[in-house]
């Protein structure tokens, strides 16, 4: 009987707590990431200083000081009219793609992220002939 009554028991208890509903809360982020596109045609590179490479820079509103010294910053880029993305760095069609990004430090309104074009072994620089898409993710961080 002792073993009838502990079985029941453990069948009651059994159904009880797997018939309970469970509840998820998602947080609230107060911070959202942010996603930013720009359209670099071929004139708009110019020669670095080093003599071996070309680069763009692209202001970016959304990137503050703040941003730029704690969050993330992904940067991809299409030759396909934004159809398909690579993350950068990237080596396409013998160019390697790299980019730096700051904050507006205290003379500007907007950060900026610079994409620079160079030749993959580091010699003679190649400007960039074909116009790009580039999409510039800042991922918040806490």
């Amino acid at each position: 009987m002792k073993k009838l009554l502990s079985i029941l028991c453990c069948a009651v208890i059994l159904l009880s707590v797997s018939s309970c509903t469970k509840q998820y809360v998602n947080p609230v982020v107060a911070n959202q990431n942010k996603t930013v596109t720009a359209n670099i045609a071929s004139t708009d590179w110019a020669a670095y200083t080093d003599g071996k490479s070309y680069y763009v820079p692209i202001n970016v509103q959304e990137l503050d000081n703040a941003s730029a010294q704690y969050d993330g910053v992904v940067v991809s880029i299409s030759y396909d009219g934004g159809a398909t993305f690579e993350q950068l760095p990237e080596v396409y069609n013998g160019l390697s793609f790299s980019y730096t990004y700051n904050g507006p430090g205290s003379s500007g309104n907007a950060g900026v992220v610079s994409i620079y074009a160079q030749s993959p072994d580091g010699g003679t620089a190649i400007k960039p002939t074909d116009p790009i898409v580039v999409k510039i993710v800042l991922v918040y961080s806490e």
